[in-house]
């Protein structure tokens, strides 16, 4: 089963030293095992731009859509047997222990 894992957090709060180590083993490890397909971490939220189309017409503003704490850091694609490897899979990276990993199967 495909599972599309959201890595989140708060751009504001800087990062435990030494995550990106933590990170690219993570992304080794999970390489390794052939459950992770594919994953990229994304632009700060300075960079977002939403879109949307009301009564036809196009409407862009900067910065992501939704007005939180937490933003979308990057996302991985993974394969896993089911749900609770998924689980196993995202309790493991590392920024878990400070932000938020959503996980959701495709349909």
């Amino acid at each position: 089963m495909k599972y599309m894992m959201l890595v989140c957090g708060d751009e504001a709060t800087p990062a435990p030293p030494g995550i990106e180590e933590d990170t690219e083993r993570w992304v080794t490890e999970m390489d390794g095992r052939g459950v992770r397909l594919i994953g990229e971490a994304l632009r700060p939220i300075s960079d977002a731009t939403t879109v949307r189309v009301r009564d036809g017409e196009v409407l862009l503003s900067d910065g992501p859509f939704a007005e939180t704490k937490e933003q979308i850091f990057g996302f991985d694609i993974l394969d896993a047997a089911d749900l609770d490897e998924a689980i196993e899979i995202a309790s493991k990276h590392p920024v878990a222990r400070f932000g938020t990993l959503e996980i959701r199967p495709f349909r």
